[in-house]
């Protein structure tokens, strides 16, 4: 089905419902309208919703299902992992807050990959909490790449600022030992293309930043911008691709320099997503690049020091479901494309046998 005749199926995954996930999921769901754009399926349990919803006054009425196929446009479904009551403790986590958040998030997944789901949208966890019940990943990215078997890119976004990160949940001390000339290339290859496909620039121009201070100022303060970052950045320009550096993190961000790129490649963690977050903190959105299914997030984690005060911001969990849904319409809008690119038309031959040509098709 066409995206442009097809209404999103949004899934969410609740998160650790002691955090602010639950407020933040039915603020963003309390307009009456808002089913009229896409239609939300959340993971989680309808009694659970029903208690925060009267701490929040929330006037919101779901639509209980017990499987996906079951929801329906126009409302606000709410699959039911658990019927029995839960015991919330706003504002700290426990052992059954951290289970549902594992359950939401597992059953979310495996909805989105049997496609009875168009999108995921994750509620913050407690990624410590989470490890000591078993879970193996230092967040979502790590286990979205294991459940697709594809490297993924930490991606945060908005209209005016795009950050991807090298290397993500890893010790300062490591971080040099985890990129690699190769590592990078692959990284600005699909930085690249996710801007191409997901969205829609068609020739993107990407910055990447130095590892060390002053981008190692010539490698008085380290070597890896001159063996690893800018060999790495020198091939791929050979290849046609956009991307410069490596820049000096320090001076990058600021508006003169960010706003000449459409993204940005930094090292790690920190030195990407403390000035997106200065920049963009109530409107930013985590993104994973380059998996074959789309994930978003808001920029921000549990916030358990707020919870249950009804003072929790949605606007970032509302941008990474719009945002979520314009990155599916704008990948299926590309798939499309790619596909109509070349058409048959039927040409004479020298026996007066019309024969089958591709041709360019008009765009």
């Amino acid at each position: 089905m066409s995206p442009k005749n097809h209404k999103v199926r949004v899934g969410i995954s609740i998160g650790d419902f002691n955090g602010i996930g639950p407020e933040i999921i039915m603020k963003s769901l309390k307009d009456k309208t808002i089913t009229d754009f896409f239609t939300p399926i959340i993971f989680g349990s309808g009694k659970l919703f029903t208690y925060q919803k009267n701490i929040f006054k929330l006037n919101l009425n779901f639509n209980y299902i017990t499987e996906t196929s079951q929801a329906q446009n126009g409302k606000l479904n709410m699959l039911n992992l658990v019927k029995d009551n839960s015991n919330v403790e706003l504002g700290k986590p426990s052992e059954e807050s951290t289970k549902m958040a594992i359950d939401s998030l597992e059953a979310a997944t495996d909805a989105l990959m049997k496609g009875e789901i168009d999108v995921l949208v994750t509620a913050p966890i407690n990624k410590d909490e989470m490890m000591k019940m078993g879970f193996k990943h230092a967040g979502h990215t790590g286990y979205f790449e294991e459940k697709f078997n594809k490297k993924g890119l930490m991606f945060l976004v908005t209209d005016g600022l795009k950050v991807a990160v090298s290397t993500h949940h890893i010790p300062i001390s490591q971080v040099a030992e985890n990129i690699s000339k190769e590592k990078i290339k692959k990284q600005i290859k699909a930085l690249n293309q996710t801007l191409i496909e997901d969205f829609s620039i068609s020739k993107p121009k990407i910055a990447v930043l130095g590892l060390n201070p002053h981008s190692g100022d010539g490698g008085v303060i380290g070597n890896e911008e001159i063996e690893i970052i800018s060999p790495a950045i020198k091939e791929l320009s050979d290849q046609g691709i956009l991307a410069f550096g490596p820049f000096p993190a320090d001076s990058f961000f600021q508006p003169s320099k960010y706003q000449s790129f459409d993204a940005v490649l930094a090292m790690y963690h920190d030195q990407g997503l403390a000035p997106f977050k200065t920049l963009a903190y109530e409107e930013g959105v985590n993104y994973t690049a380059g998996l074959p299914f789309i994930r978003t997030s808001p920029d921000h984690g549990v916030a358990y020091d707020i919870a249950g005060k009804n003072i929790a911001d949605e606007q970032s969990f509302m941008e990474a479901i719009f945002m979520a849904i314009k990155i599916f319409k704008n990948r299926s809008d590309y798939k499309e494309m790619m596909v109509n690119r070349l058409q048959p038309r039927r040409m004479p031959s020298d026996n007066g046998i019309d024969e089958d040509l591709p041709v360019e098709s008009e765009m």
